[in-house]
């Protein structure tokens, strides 16, 4: 009669071979998985959020040559970005009876305006009981300058006889109209502002005229 082993008496009493710790998988938990899964969800809708509110998108924009209007900042149709970036950062956009911002943020030839840079700004500008032309940064403040005039006006130009006029835009004073601006800026947005023009109503849009602008001497 054969006898049976159940057990090999040469491994009994020995464990198998355990795998490295470093060959094995690891399984991470639900919590973990639906805590990554909630940390990426939320940096991408702030982020995206922020975007959104920094560089509003430009519905509803009348784009004349390179500058830019939103008409209906201001009123009750106003988009929600324009109306978040405007809480954010707290400017006061003009009422549509009031007039029209223009914003400028390259020149004629589609180069990202430099505040190292000289610009010359010639043509005529839209039709407008009054209106202003000054430099800001890309965060839309006045440039800082030594210069005690922010700006240039339509009442303070010099027109040649056709109308049209040439305004300077540099960090040194020139002679004729001169725009200050600073070498020193984060940035450079030029910003025309037009009071009571029929613009505001959506008529006479084609064919109006606007400014230039031309790069002159770079630093």
């Amino acid at each position: 009669m054969t006898l049976a082993l159940f057990h090999d008496p040469e491994t009994d009493g020995l464990r198998p071979d355990r795998v490295p710790s470093i060959l094995r998988r690891r399984r991470r938990s639900l919590a973990l998985d639906l805590a990554i899964v909630i940390a990426v969800a939320m940096a991408t809708g702030f982020s995206t959020a922020y975007l959104a509110v920094e560089r509003a998108p430009a519905f509803g924009a009348l784009r004349l040559g390179v500058w830019e209007a939103r008409p209906r900042q201001g009123t009750r149709e106003a988009d929600p970005y324009s109306t978040a970036t405007h809480a954010r950062t707290g400017r006061v956009p003009l009422a549509s009876g009031e007039g029209l911002m223009f914003l400028a943020e390259t020149d004629s030839t589609g180069a990202a305006l430099s505040p190292r840079c000289d610009y010359e700004i010639s043509g005529q500008a839209a039709p407008a009981r009054l209106w202003t032309l000054v430099a800001l940064d890309s965060e839309m403040r006045l440039v800082a300058d030594v210069s005690p005039r922010s700006g240039v006006d339509s009442r303070h130009l010099l027109r040649r006889p056709d109308g049209d006029f040439t305004i300077t835009a540099a960090a040194r004073a020139r002679p004729g109209n001169w725009l200050p601006t600073s070498n020193t800026a984060q940035g450079l947005v030029l910003a025309l502002r037009l009071y009571d023009t029929p613009l505001t109503t959506g008529t006479g849009v084609a064919n109006v005229p606007m400014p230039e602008i031309r790069r002159g001497t770079c630093r």
